[in-house]
């Protein structure tokens, strides 16, 4: 007669590790439904903190479809790379150095402008903290989302900070910029542009020609951003 060694509660554990590890293809589990469910969540969180703050902030003050495209793929790529990522245990430092990859871009096909650099810079690092905290609590990680939102709103809002316009003015009556006639100079810019001119500074003075560099400013009838203002001459 055969005696069976079988032992019901090894056979039960065995069978708990295989239920735990799931179904694998060379190596890899195929499917985690609570990883894909984190994904899905936190995807749709990150995308909703994204574009909260290009529509609301960005995209309001400089109706930029260009830079709005931009922003929101910068903030899908960066989190789908940082989530995945976060899975391999990379190190700290490496996710850093992704960072600053992509915060260096610079587009050769014309100038970024400082504004769109900031935003640009925010996309990716509320991406990186939603990408990469997948252990911090809910509360803690939607407060760190507000904090960046108010405190853009903040900066945006014109309680908070007058926004003032500027212009590259090229200005032929040079005997104007004196200081004992800046008051005429303000009335004559005033005159001439319809601009409510606050400032003015004289720049570069061509006495050969008798014109001067100035930059004057003035408060926008609009709070969109004119993206042209500093622009002096056509290239």
């Amino acid at each position: 007669m055969i005696q069976s060694n079988y032992d019901p509660s090894i056979v039960a554990e065995h069978a708990a590790e295989l239920a735990e590890k799931g179904l694998t293809f060379m190596g890899v589990e195929v499917f985690d439904p609570i990883n894909l469910a984190m994904l899905f969540v936190r995807f749709a969180f990150n995308l909703l903190v994204c574009w909260s703050i290009i529509q609301f902030f960005y995209y309001k003050k400089s109706k930029r479809k260009d830079y709005y495209f931009t922003f929101m793929l910068f903030g899908v790529a960066i989190f789908l790379i940082l989530f995945i990522l976060q899975n391999l245990s990379i190190e700290v430092g490496f996710a850093l150095g992704l960072f600053g990859i992509f915060g260096m871009i610079r587009y050769r096909t014309e100038t970024v402008q400082i504004r769109e650099m900031t935003y640009l810079f925010v996309v990716i690092g509320v991406s990186v903290v939603n990408g990469l905290s997948q252990d911090v609590p809910w509360v803690t990680l939607t407060a760190a989302n507000l904090l960046v939102i108010f405190v853009i709103w903040l900066l945006e809002s014109n309680k908070f900070l007058k926004h003032t316009s500027t212009k590259i003015v090229l200005y032929e009556k040079i005997a104007l910029i004196t200081p004992d006639k800046h008051d005429e100079l303000l009335a004559d810019l005033r005159k001439r542009t319809g601009l409510d001119i606050t400032k003015v500074e004289v720049g570069h003075i061509d006495f050969l020609r008798d014109v001067a560099y100035m930059k004057v400013y003035y408060k926008a009838n609009s709070s969109e951003i004119n993206t042209i203002d500093s622009v002096t001459r056509f290239s």
